[in-house]
C-alpha cells in the first residue's frame, strides 16, 4: 500500500456536501463569536465554545481532505445534536428569549444533522 497524499480532494464533493460544509461553518462562526465576544476563553463555558468550534472545523476540514468522511459524517450527526440539546437545557429557551444569533446556530445545526444523514446513508 502506498502512502496517500494528503492534500485537498474536492472534486467528488456534491452540493450536498458543500450546502453541510457551510452550514457547519456557520456554527462554527458562531461558537467563536460567542466565545470571543461573550464569554471568558478560560471559562467552562469558553471552553466549551472553543472545543465546539474546533469540532465544527476539524470536521470541515477532515472532509475536505477526503479523510474518513463516512466516520465524519457518522460522528459529525450525535455532535452536532449534543450542541442542540446542550443549548436547551443550558439555556431554557422560550419564544421571547431566543437570540437571533441563536436561531441562525440551531437552523444551520439541524440542517447539517439532515445533511449528515443523507451523506452517511448514500455513501
Amino acid at each position: 500500500m502506498s502512502a496517500r497524499r494528503l492534500g485537498l480532494e474536492t472534486a467528488s464533493l456534491t452540493p450536498l456536501h458543500w450546502g453541510a460544509i457551510a452550514m457547519a461553518l456557520v456554527s462554527a462562526a458562531v461558537h467563536l463569536i460567542i466565545a470571543v465576544v461573550d464569554l471568558p476563553l478560560t471559562s467552562p463555558f469558553g471552553i466549551g465554545f472553543l472545543i465546539a468550534f474546533a469540532g465544527f472545523i476539524g470536521g470541515v476540514l477532515l472532509v475536505l481532505f477526503d479523510v474518513r468522511r463516512r466516520l465524519v459524517y457518522l460522528v459529525g450527526i450525535p455532535f452536532t445534536a449534543g450542541q442542540i440539546v446542550l443549548w436547551a437545557l443550558l439555556n431554557e429557551p422560550t419564544l421571547a428569549t431566543i437570540e437571533t444569533i441563536e436561531v441562525v446556530d440551531k437552523l444551520a445545526q439541524i440542517g447539517l444533522i439532515v445533511a449528515l444523514v443523507v451523506l452517511l446513508r448514500r455513501e
